[in-house]
């Protein structure tokens, strides 16, 4: 149904009065909350154009049933709205805002700084002046990649710090094997480190050439003063490079690096997919997915590029798109990205050629995406309907949370809430609970207390909470489904589903209950992997917060055996610090400056761990701070 803005005509009014000048608007809804921002070369005839008439998308239709006013930025050019544009989308993250999957999602390579860089797989993109290499497709391809430096350098793969831990413990086995540097037996400089290290990320960037022109240098170098072993690591470094080269697709000419960038679009979702080309070689692909019809917009398409280079900031020589770009767009993002870059990108959408090739190949990985995302759909789907057919149920369980209770005893009581949306974990959603109410053990009142508070926030309006659930799955039999429906009945919600997840005697799911009688599905197996899937997902979330209290109980405990340090003062250090072994590297200084921590104080916790490490060194273990 087709929802009339109220708010139209006034809409319309506004509009008309503004300027046909470069300029970044801003759509709001009742409460002020920005839904949406959007430039334009001609502010007065895009906003306008809002407003009047009906052939919008779906997505547009119902971003404007919402809008009760907007603002405007007025801007210099089109550069200027452009840049504007994407911090407004940062600040505000607007609900109908075409954006790229969360980049903290996207696992990357990370290379840190200091004397002897670590080389990680992460997922937070920091402003901490190391480098980032990806995103990657996935963290196993990260990981992947990594591994495959790590072996062709014999960069050590352990958490190890130096130069901090170098001579405290043993060499491991991968030294032995000859497939690690080691420096924790300082079996390599600083300097020599960081020139591996540096080679790596060469590699990592897809540039082989230089790699291997350094690599030679030093081989040619060692085997001059005759130190033929070093020369020999250096020649086998070398072979292990080619054997990684020969791995990589090479897709077009080594003198250019290039990005391509293709979008497919069908009924059920969208894709916007990248192939990232370094030394003519493809190193890596990511495919982002969207929703049927949100991808409307070309202003939404010029947003995504300068979002994912925002946040990628590895800008190539030459940016190719499958999809048709205004030649003002071409031109203003070029100039954009060149500025950030400090020398000259080229974005541009090729007809013919080798390069025409490169954005139909981005255009199939697409397309491909978007067939196994349909296929996924099917699947997931067709399991939901046998879910609700098998219980029942009046419509498809879109959204279905599962609740769990686990404890230590009468300590840490913890009610876990596991979100499937669409049959999919959504693990933004999570939620745990901690049990306020109950006299020790009590799984029923715990399960009670849980949903309640659970309940309580439908239709308030929170991002996580504010929706009802299509059916509610709790761990446990029939006592656990009636303290269950005891609470759906207090908050005013009987109609909402509730069933039992019961598990055998091997603590695996085996049937379901009403709470009257058990639902078998032995019959139908899609239906057991999905609840079962389910059922260790809501247990895994709460047996891991319980054991998160747990450590940081014992944790408190242990230095409150430190002299004038109670429950209370030890609980400051552990925020402050956020772990124990930062607080055991800390100083006197710093720990002082810790809020109600005095001088006095830190200095006897300053002497305590100073104790502890001098003790490790001494019987040659790792001494454990606590």
């Amino acid at each position: 149904m087709t929802v009339v803005n109220p708010n139209l005509p006034a809409l319309r009014e506004k509009a008309a009065t503004l300027p046909l000048s470069p300029g970044v608007y801003l759509m709001r809804d009742r409460d002020g909350v920005v839904v949406y921002v959007g430039k334009s070369r001609k502010l007065k005839n895009r906003v306008t154009s809002y407003f009047v008439g009906s052939g919008h998308s779906v997505k547009t239709a119902r971003m404007v049933s919402r809008v009760a006013d907007f603002d405007y930025i007025l801007c210099d050019g089109e550069m200027e709205a452009l840049t504007l544009e994407n911090v407004l989308i940062k600040k505000y993250s607007p609900k109908y805002n075409v954006k790229l999957k969360d980049a903290k999602s996207y696992p990357y390579i990370k290379i840190g700084r200091g004397e002897y860089p670590t080389l990680t797989v992460t997922r937070q993109r920091e402003d901490d002046k190391g480098r980032y290499f990806g995103p990657y497709q996935s963290s196993a391809t990260a990981h992947e990649a990594l591994d495959a430096v790590k072996r062709v350098f014999s960069l050590p793969t352990c958490r190890r710090k130096f130069p901090e831990e170098i001579g405290r413990e043993r060499p491991c086995i991968y030294d032995q094997m000859g497939r690690c540097v080691a420096p924790c037996r300082n079996g390599v400089s600083a300097e020599e480190y960081r020139a591996l290290v540096k080679c790596a990320g060469w590699v990592l960037e897809g540039n082989v050439a230089d790699t291997e022109r350094e690599l030679t240098a030093a081989m040619t170098s060692a085997a001059e003063r005759e130190e033929y072993e070093i020369a020999a690591k250096y020649r086998d470094r070398i072979a292990a490079l080619h054997r990684l080269s020969d791995r990589q697709k090479v897709v077009s000419d080594a003198s250019v690096s290039r990005d391509v960038f293709a979008l497919f679009e069908n009924d059920l979702c969208g894709v916007f997919a990248v192939l990232n080309v370094r030394a003519g070689k493809l190193l890596n692909k990511n495919e982002y997915l969207f929703s049927a019809g949100e991808i409307a917009e070309g202003n939404d398409v010029t947003g995504l590029l300068l979002r994912y280079y925002s946040e990628i900031g590895d800008y190539p020589r030459e940016v190719l798109t499958d999809f048709p770009l205004d030649p003002e767009d071409c031109a203003v993002l070029s100039e954009l990205f060149s500025r950030e870059a400090g020398r000259s990108v080229s974005v541009r959408t090729p007809k013919r050629g080798e390069l025409r090739d490169l954005c139909e190949m981005a255009q199939a990985n697409a397309r491909q995406r978007a067939d196994r995302y349909r296929a996924e759909t099917a699947r997931e789907e067709g399991t939901l309907v046998s879910l609700a057919s098998l219980l029942g149920l009046e419509v498809l369980p879109e959204r279905i949370e599962a609740y769990d209770i686990s404890n230590l005893g009468a300590e840490h009581i913890t009610a876990s809430m596991a979100v499937f949306v669409n049959g999919k974990p959504k693990r933004s959603d999570y939620r745990t609970f901690k049990i306020r109410t109950t006299d020790g053990i009590d799984d029923y009142g715990a399960m009670r207390e849980a949903l309640t508070r659970r309940l309580a926030h439908i239709g308030d309006g929170s991002p996580s909470l504010g929706d009802a659930p299509d059916l509610i799955l709790v761990d446990g039999g029939v006592g656990h489904v009636h303290a269950g429906k005891t609470a759906l009945d207090k908050t005013g919600h009987p109609e909402i589903p509730l069933f039992g997840m019961i598990k055998d005697d091997f603590h695996k799911t085996r049937a379901m209950t009403d709470g009257e009688s058990e639902i078998s599905f032995a019959k139908k197996q899609e239906v057991y992997v999905l609840i079962y899937k389910i059922q260790e997902e809501a247990h895994r979330i709460a047996v891991s917060s319980v054991m998160r209290a747990k450590s940081r109980t014992l944790t408190r405990s242990s230095l409150e055996k430190i002299p004038g340090i109670g429950p209370a003062k030890a609980k400051r250090l552990l925020a402050a610090f956020g772990s124990l072994r930062a607080l055991s590297d800390a100083d006197e200084k710093t720990l002082a400056a810790v809020r109600g921590i005095s001088a006095r104080d830190a200095k006897t916790v300053a002497a305590y761990f100073a104790e502890k490490k001098a003790a490790g060194r001494k019987s040659g273990k790792k001494e454990d701070p606590t």
